[in-house]
């Protein structure tokens, strides 16, 4: 059963300003090593706009307006905090995004996909209910998981998250409610300064496994192998979704953490083969961070390969 690449030309039209890392390009070298031969055989599909009906489950009625009214003229901007900005195109690639990581849901659910790569911008773990933040807007994990709930009733969730940042909007959304699941790996100190060890949700349905600046390989996979899966393989989800951030990898200029391209090859086929076990293979991964744009490139091919079982 084949992989599904889910986008949209309007991600390419968010534009957060000049030298902010997170640019267009991210997606453009994303899309570029998805070009490659052996990527022939990947579903490649547009990404619907999300509704109002699906952002709302995770975000209040006049957070969701306030966002989707914010649109400025061409080349103006506005600024949400010092991070997060918003231009002409933000709001439709938000849209996009969120509605990407929705179709991922539908794809593996219906059954014409095993897995789903959903490779948009702007990004979103860092949403929170009410807040955006960190160059994040909705909350696209957040919105798949409770979709998946929703229409789908599939009734225990999980998102693991690899980003180098600790996915603070995510687990706000998850810690209370026993039937999601939210684990995080992520340099500490960092920002956004949250994901201490002990955050551990309503029933254990939360794990952070903090990782300190300049640790490489070996402590990222003991993260992996010796709490997050474990807990996840207990946990049991109907679906997996996955914060596939690769910022993690040690050309990435916005954090000291020294992963390898192959480490997050690695961790691709762990979460695929719990999937197989857990979960018929249900497995929906959403492009978070990663900055350096070879780095990024890099790791989300053998990311995809490990999501098509090649």
């Amino acid at each position: 059963m084949p992989t599904a690449l889910i986008t949209h030309p309007a991600c390419l039209e968010h534009e957060p300003g000049p030298y902010h890392p997170e640019s267009p390009p991210r997606l453009s070298a994303v899309l570029a090593a998805l070009e490659a031969p052996a990527f022939a055989d990947l579903l490649r599909e547009e990404a619907p706009e999300a509704t109002v009906e699906q952002l709302q489950r995770v975000h209040p009625a006049d957070y969701v307006a306030a966002i989707l009214a914010i649109r400025p003229d061409f080349g103006e901007g506005v600024q949400l905090d010092p991070d997060t900005a918003m231009s002409a195109g933000s709001a439709d690639a938000a849209l996009r995004a969120a509605g990407a990581a929705v179709k991922g849901v539908d794809a593996v659910m219906e059954g014409w996909a095993r897995s789903a790569f959903a490779a948009v911008r702007p990004p979103g773990h860092h949403a929170e209910p009410a807040r955006p933040m960190g160059f994040c807007l909705f909350n696209n994990v957040a919105v798949a998981a409770l979709h998946a709930r929703a229409r789908w009733g599939v009734q225990r969730v999980a998102v693991v998250d690899f980003d180098v940042h600790h996915g603070n909007g995510t687990q706000a959304m998850f810690e209370q409610d026993a039937d999601l699941f939210y684990a995080s790996s992520h340099q500490s100190p960092c920002y956004p300064g949250t994901g201490d060890a002990a955050e551990r949700g309503i029933a254990n349905n939360v794990v952070n496994v903090p990782l300190r600046p300049g640790d490489g390989s070996a402590s990222f996979r003991a993260a992996w192998g010796n709490e997050i899966l474990p807990a996840l393989d207990r946990f049991a989800p109907g679906v997996l979704i996955i914060s596939a951030g690769f910022d993690a990898h040690r050309a990435d200029p916005l954090a000291q953490i020294r992963l390898e391209t192959a480490d997050f090859a690695w961790i691709t086929d762990e979460l695929v083969s719990l999937a197989d076990r857990r979960c018929s293979g249900r497995v929906v991964s959403v492009l978070e961070g990663g900055y350096d744009l070879d780095a990024l490139a890099a790791s989300t091919a053998v990311h995809v390969r490990g999501l098509m079982r090649i």
